[in-house]
């Protein structure tokens, strides 16, 4: 029999016998609820027993008397009211608030609520679990009630703003929370020693221990046990059959994603923390392009920085949210990009999110913010966590280095998707998007861009791009080791800074004339109809030639060779298939000869091709309407 008909068993005893046996304790309590303040009283105690360890309502007995004189204390039954079956249901959803007054739905902490015969009638028992530590405190008309020993009482200031200090410690150390169904003897002490080892490096901080018995002090100290039973951080560093008890926790799916289906591939990794990472790193290794540099002897180039693929995989397990039972996932997609999957999500104060007159901004603040501190700090004996809070500033430091395209993150309602594109930041794409404005960047800048300076205006461009498609960029400011080459851009006028982004994280946005790729408007002022009529190939090929004409350098050539490579890396950032693109350059070709032949464009040196001119053209501002279709 089990603690709730034990208690009703004594209960109608003694109703019956007009005898009275104290049944009230911290997790039960009695309600009548026939008059409006009781109602009150119970929505404390609802409030008390979610605040504290949770509890049983029984409902339709009331406990009377004298409280200084127990003989003269009774129980009476007054029976539960099914017309008050509605208000019961509505306990969950329209009562409780946080600290800031905001409607909670705790529908989860409500299990059941149960309508039952019992004496004369029948009584309803609400049973009430506990909010986690992370979760507390909840108000009722904006106070916070705890349970004490049978009664409820007001929560001091002093007790809330410890629970918010804990609340916050929780929220960023969740591997600390207690694995229930494991036990201590999970804890391999050959694992744990292997930790110890590790730790012991450059100096002796802690003997190796012969048993579990003799290293509990050191697994409490650490925070791989708790009341004598193993955390999750415990159990991801040394825990034994750590899949049985941590689920997607310890688990992490790689994939390789191939349109060629013998270099598909899949790997289903469940380790201890640390083997995971390593296994997780040696996937992506495994399955990513190699090359050979002419440094130290022919050293091994990977197509990813290896640092990077490092670090980038123990954030992902050292900063996930282990609260989530789903597993990470990697997804390799050859010669494109790398993408890990996570649960978890930034903190608010991480995110920019701002629809401005300048277009969409999505970009994540660059705030290193430990959600597991003890797991990140134990990393360091294994190597694995640098401990200097770099996490996304190597994200901008590879692209910086030029040696990875923009990454960006996809963020979902609880977890975060993290690309990292192969190639460059500044590749031939930005090279010929710059090089189309030679000469506005001249006329303000007063020379040409250096490596450096190319490379950032090429990251702000393209973060604008990824930002269109709801994709969050890593903010890059004047604080992130390359304040001179900002400031000296945002002087020149080639950056500024958006004004309604945050005064303390300024959002810089690349000069909008650099971001003009329509010049329709201009285009049919001088055309007419003509051009409206154009194919989409024609129109695009004259665009192109405008934008080269009215703002590259004069002696930049406008050629059918140089406006094809312009265009053809404008939609495929690289040459991938050669077939591909010298069709794409021969079409162009022919479309030139078409647009001379019918003056939408001339050679600038005034010739024509059978006179000797040279293939260096420019739009026609004096074009007159043949009224001779192209077509």
């Amino acid at each position: 029999m089990n603690f709730i008909d034990k208690t009703l068993r004594t209960l109608e005893e003694c109703i019956s016998i007009q005898t009275y046996v104290e049944v009230e304790t911290e997790r039960l309590e009695l309600k009548d609820l026939s008059t409006g303040s009781d109602w009150t009283e119970l929505y404390k105690t609802v409030c008390a027993f979610l605040n504290t360890n949770g509890g049983i309502i029984v409902i339709g007995i009331k406990d009377k008397g004298n409280e200084r004189d127990k003989s003269k204390k009774h129980y009476l039954f007054k029976g539960f009211n099914y017309d008050n079956e509605a208000k019961l249901k509505e306990l969950s959803t329209k009562f409780f608030t946080d600290k800031n007054g905001r409607l909670i739905d705790l529908t989860s902490y409500f299990p059941t609520t149960e309508i039952k015969p019992f004496h004369s009638g029948h009584i309803a028992l609400i049973y009430v679990e506990k909010l986690p530590e992370d979760e507390k405190f909840v108000y009722y008309q904006g106070q916070a009630y705890k349970r004490n020993i049978t009664g409820d009482h007001i929560l001091s200031k002093v007790e809330i703003e410890r629970q918010e200090d804990l609340k916050q410690e929780l929220i960023n150390a969740q591997e600390l929370s207690i694995v229930d169904e494991a036990s201590l003897e999970l804890l391999n002490i050959d694992k744990l020693n292997q930790y110890i080892i590790r730790l012991n490096r450059g100096k002796t901080v802690e003997t190796l221990k012969a048993d579990l018995e003799k290293a509990l002090p050191f697994l409490h100290r650490k925070a791989f046990v708790r009341n004598n039973k193993p955390t999750l951080l415990g159990m991801l560093v040394c825990g034994d059959y750590v899949e049985d008890y941590t689920g997607g926790k310890c688990e992490m799916d790689c994939y390789v994603d191939s349109p060629i289906v013998v270099a598909q591939n899949k790997q289903v990794l469940k380790d201890n923390i640390i083997s995971l990472m390593e296994e997780s790193i040696g996937f992506v290794y495994k399955n990513i392009q190699v090359g050979v540099s002419r440094k130290n002897g022919g050293t091994p180039l990977p197509e990813y920085p290896e640092a990077l693929i490092e670090e980038t995989i123990n954030n992902a397990l050292a900063h996930r949210d282990y609260k989530s039972n789903r597993f990470g996932i990697i997804e390799i997609k050859p010669n494109e990009s790398i993408m890990i999957r996570n649960p978890g999500a930034f903190r608010p104060k991480q995110v920019i999110n701002l629809d401005t007159r300048e277009g969409k901004i999505r970009r994540i603040i660059p705030i290193q913010v430990a959600r597991n501190p003890k797991l990140t700090d134990l990393l360091k004996s294994f190597d694995r966590w640098e401990g200097k809070g770099k996490g996304l500033a190597s994200l901008t430091d590879a692209c910086l280095e030029n040696t990875i395209d923009l990454p960006y993150y996809i963020l979902m309602t609880d977890e975060i998707k993290l690309f990292i594109p192969k190639g460059k930041i500044y590749d031939d794409a930005m090279a010929i998007w710059l090089n189309s404005f030679s000469r506005f960047i001249h006329e303000l800048y007063g020379r040409e861009l250096n490596e450096e300076e190319k490379i950032i205006l090429s990251y702000f461009y393209k973060s604008e791009k990824q930002n269109r498609l709801e994709h969050y960029t890593v903010l890059l400011t004047s604080d992130n080791n390359h304040k001179n080459v900002i400031a000296d851009l945002e002087d020149k006028g080639l950056l500024f800074k958006n004004p309604e982004s945050p005064e303390l994280y300024p959002v810089y946005l690349v000069n909008r004339t650099l971001t003009k790729e329509d010049f329709t408007a201009e285009l049919v002022t001088i055309f007419g109809n003509d051009f409206v009529f154009l194919p989409i190939e024609y129109k695009k090929v004259l665009l192109a030639i405008h934008q080269h004409n009215m703002y590259a350098i004069s002696t930049e050539i406008v050629s059918a060779n140089a406006i094809g490579n312009f265009l053809y890396l404008q939609e495929h950032k690289i040459v991938e298939n050669v077939s591909d693109f010298e069709s794409y350059k021969r079409k162009v070709r022919n479309i030139f000869n078409q647009l001379e032949a019918k003056k939408f464009i001339q050679r600038k040196d005034g010739k024509t091709k059978e006179s000797g001119g040279k293939p260096d053209f420019k739009i026609n501002f004096d074009y007159n309407n043949n009224e001779i279709s192209l077509f």
